[in-house]
Order: structure tokens, then sequence, then C-alpha cells
């Protein structure tokens, strides 16, 4: 694979146009679930991916998504994205009563005796 720089997405190279990262549910999980392939294949070190795994990032995320975003746009939702499930887990690890409702309200959910206890 040819290494080389990725740069912002343009709408034309020759005019080199920015195209501003429009993030919809389906992209994000798109992204995500790359993210969680390059993190199994190793290419991250310690909290940062390796400069492999953000072209891999980059080409994939444009085959898969039919949209082209740069290193720069990926890493700008990545940063969010991680500062999220870093609040998530903390929440979930220190209160073990709550779970996450994936089915009717994509909320975390709690018996009426969490919800009572925490409320007095």
């Amino acid at each position: 694979m040819k290494i080389t720089k990725v740069f912002e997405a343009t709408n034309d190279s020759s005019k080199g146009e920015k195209v501003k990262a429009v993030w919809d549910r389906r992209l994000t999980i798109i992204f995500c679930d790359l993210c969680i392939k390059e993190i199994s294949n190793g290419n991250r070190t310690g909290t940062h991916f390796k400069r492999e795994g953000w072209l891999r990032l980059v080409s994939k995320f444009e085959k898969d998504a039919g949209v082209f975003y740069s290193q720069k746009q990926l890493k700008n939702r990545w940063d969010p994205l991680k500062k999220e499930w870093k609040l998530w887990k903390r929440l979930l690890g220190t209160c073990t009563e709550l779970k996450w409702d994936p089915i009717k309200k994509k909320t975390i959910d709690a018996s009426d005796d969490w919800w009572d206890e925490r409320l007095k």
C-alpha cells in the first residue's frame, strides 16, 4: 500500500474547495465498525491510530460509505465519539443496575426501585 498524506475532502481537487463532513447515524455506524476492525488488526498504538490505520480508515470509509472524508474529518468525528464512550463506560461501570434499552427507547433503563432510591 502506498502511503500518502490525506488532505481535506474537496469537491474538485483542482479548485481545492473544502467539503464539510456531515455525519448521520449510518455514517457513524460505518465509521465505528471500521475503527473496531482497525483496532483489532493492531493499527492503533496506545490511544491513536497508526498512520497505516488512518490510511485504511479513509480508504475503507470512502468505499463503504460512498463519501470521501479526509483523515482530519474522520479524526474530528473520532475524538468526540471517544469522549462519549469513556463517559458511557464510566456511567455503566459505576452502577450495575443500569442497562441499555436498545429496542424500546434506545436509552438507559433502570428499575423503579433504582429511580425511587435516587429521587429521594
